[in-house]
């Protein structure tokens, strides 16, 4: 038989002692504990389903054995169906769920010692015991047990194959550098190899550029002295010839001095010709710039031509303009003196113009032919060294093709142009420009306006001949007496001083005597002998600007050799009209 206090335990249970037995009951006796009864379960069914829709691996186990607990994810990321599969099946952390043995031990050790680990990246193996890569941090909970931990595991298989694409490229990208390295040291040893040639032969070069400045200084000293030991008998030889024009002889006698007269020429005109173009070639040759009277030089210029028109029965006209032009006049009239010859030695009929004029402020000197003419496609050859108008055996006086390539060369010192327009059998135009910033109002150079005539006589006049070659001395005394002068060879001043009755009226000097004496010391001698500045001219084969303009110090007038009978008479006419 029951006892009441049974009956009422029995009614009421030990729920209802403590407020749990029903829900009045707990709502009327135990409303705070209900609340939070009902907020625990809240947030155990929101941990709930964070658990189960997370996106990384959620488990826990027991690293002695297996899992107590797994997310859906943890499933899926090993492999399994479902996290039940997963903690049925995976019962030895150890041999199956790490991929590795020893580094399982290494984790395991290292969560004992320190409690926890985060990220540790390894490798877990799957349902179908392939490797799957994943970046795992454990919490080790010893209020559960000894070895039970928490564990957050992030499938990593992306990121590792990014890093693992990443290092091949950076293993591909450092064996480029690595070949291209190379190469550009291969390539560096080929441009070392390539300068220290290079070195070699810029040395190389430098000792044959200075091997051909010295040959070409050994040239033109060459040339000037051959070209003075060329000149010396030629110019006797040339003084012979024209004293023998001079006499009366058989016609066929006079053919003879003739065709020899033509053929000195022609070595002498080579001789000039190869001397000028050595210095222009060489740059030696440097403009002497005065004020120049242009019309005047070009009229007294044209005098050279008027009985080369005569004989060849050819209209020679000259039309020019006054201009004053700061030029050189040697080369000047070098370069009509050129244009002229060609014109006359091409034309058989008609006739030859030089004329100036002003166009568009510069001044132009024109020389006009109704000669051969040339072919356009010529034209630009026609300025090169050796070139002729005409081949050989077309008649007149053929050259040897340096005149016009002396030309050219002295118009660009001179910094001036020259154009040339021709037709074939019709003639050619030779235009020379000087720019008009060579053109000045300044007055040219004080000059004897008197022109000497050469039919002056010259009988009786006294010259003094002082020259060391005995051939050239006897030549020019032939000549000058043939003109009616008495004449006084010699080979020194001293030797003149001796030989003189009287006094000169003029004086001719070589430049170069012997024993290293000059001309013009020769004539200050004599002069300061004498007490008496006499007229004198120095005679030479030396053409270098250097002893040019020595001489024009001294207010000696120059006559180079080989001497032009015509010259020469014009120049004992200058002198003795000058007293």
């Amino acid at each position: 038989m029951k006892k009441p206090s049974d009956e009422q335990d029995s009614r009421y249970g030990i729920g209802d002692l403590l407020g749990l037995g029903s829900h009045s009951v707990r709502k009327n006796y135990y409303p705070a504990l209900q609340e939070q009864i009902d907020e625990l379960e809240q947030e155990r069914n929101r941990y709930k389903w964070l658990f189960e829709n997370a996106l990384h691996g959620i488990f826990q186990a027991n690293f002695r054995g297996g899992f107590l607990a797994c997310n859906p994810a943890m499933a899926r990321l090993c492999g399994y169906d479902s996290p039940e599969d997963l903690t049925k099946r995976v019962i030895r952390l150890r041999e199956q769920l790490f991929f590795s043995v020893s580094e399982f031990d290494k984790i395991r050790q290292e969560l004992l010692d320190n409690g926890s680990l985060s990220a540790r990246e390894t490798l877990f193996r799957r349902a179908d015991q392939t490797p799957v890569h994943v970046a795992i941090t454990l919490l080790r909970r010893p209020d559960l047990g000894p070895e039970i931990v928490v564990a957050f595991v992030a499938d990593i298989t992306e990121r590792v194959q990014a890093r693992q694409k990443l290092e091949q490229l950076n293993q591909d990208l450092e064996a480029r550098v690595e070949e291209r390295t190379e190469a550009l040291q291969n390539a560096n040893v080929g441009l070392r190899y390539q300068i220290e040639e290079r070195e070699k032969v810029e040395k190389e070069l430098v000792v044959a550029v200075d091997a051909a400045k010295e040959a070409n200084r050994s040239k033109d000293k060459y040339l000037a002295a051959a070209s003075h030991d060329l000149l010396q008998p030629l110019n006797a030889a040339r003084l012979m010839v024209s004293a023998l024009q001079d006499s009366t002889l058989p016609p066929a006698e006079t053919r003879m001095v003739h065709q020899i007269h033509r053929a000195l020429e022609g070595a002498e005109d080579l001789l000039a010709d190869l001397l000028d173009i050595s210095k222009l070639d060489q740059q030696a040759m440097q403009p002497d710039l005065i004020y120049a009277d242009l019309e005047f030089g070009l009229k007294a210029l044209s005098e050279e031509f008027d009985a080369v028109a005569s004989n060849a029965g050819l209209d020679f006209r000259v039309r020019t303009c006054p201009a004053v032009v700061k030029t050189d006049q040697r080369m000047l009239a070098r370069i009509v003196r050129n244009l002229l010859s060609n014109a006359f030695r091409y034309t058989r009929k008609g006739g030859i113009l030089l004329s100036t004029r002003l166009r568009d402020g510069d001044l132009c000197i024109e020389i006009w032919d109704t000669g051969v003419g040339i072919e356009e496609n010529k034209l630009k050859d026609i300025f090169t060294e050796f070139h002729q108008l005409l081949p050989q055996g077309t008649g007149g006086r053929q050259g040897v093709g340096l005149g016009l390539a002396i030309v050219e060369r002295m118009i660009r010192v001179l910094g001036y142009r020259i154009d040339v327009v021709s037709r074939p059998g019709r003639g050619s135009r030779f235009t020379i420009t000087i720019p008009a910033e060579h053109l000045t109002d300044h007055k040219p150079v004080v000059r004897d306006t008197t022109v000497p005539s050469f039919d002056t006589g010259l009988e009786g006049v006294k010259i003094l001949v002082i020259d060391n070659e005995p051939a050239v001395q006897e030549s020019m005394t032939a000549l000058l007496e043939r003109w009616g002068c008495e004449v006084t060879p010699a080979a020194s001043d001293s030797d003149a001083l001796e030989a003189l009755t009287d006094f000169p009226d003029v004086i001719l000097a070589d430049f170069h005597l012997d024993h290293d004496r000059t001309g013009f010391e020769a004539i200050h001698a004599i002069r300061r002998s004498l007490g008496e500045d006499i007229p004198a001219a120095i005679i030479t084969a030396d053409r270098s600007d250097e002893t040019r303009q020595l001489l024009r110090a001294q207010y000696l007038p120059i006559l180079n050799k080989p001497v032009k009978p015509n010259r020469l008479r014009a120049l004992l006419i200058s002198l003795l009209s000058a007293r």
